[in-house]
């Protein structure tokens, strides 16, 4: 996984990408994914990534995520 993710940093940089904007697609891309993990339960999500309710809530609105389309499939 460490040499993935290094291709991926080093691409990043050669393509020009800033930090801010690299940082916040990972955090959208995982969020999203812990999302669907937890069925769309932000308490549990919450709890899987480590974070406040509270601070999932207010990332979910910022990245216009959403979460209810994951409720039991």
């Amino acid at each position: 996984m460490k040499d993935q993710l290094e291709g991926l940093v080093s691409q990043m940089v050669e393509r020009g990408i800033l930090f801010d904007e690299a940082v916040g697609e990972f955090e959208k891309r995982f969020i999203k994914r812990v999302l669907e993990r937890a069925e769309g339960n932000q308490s549990r999500a919450a709890q899987i990534l480590g974070i406040h309710r509270n601070t999932l809530s207010r990332k979910i609105d910022a990245y216009k995520l959403d979460h209810r389309n994951h409720h039991a499939r």
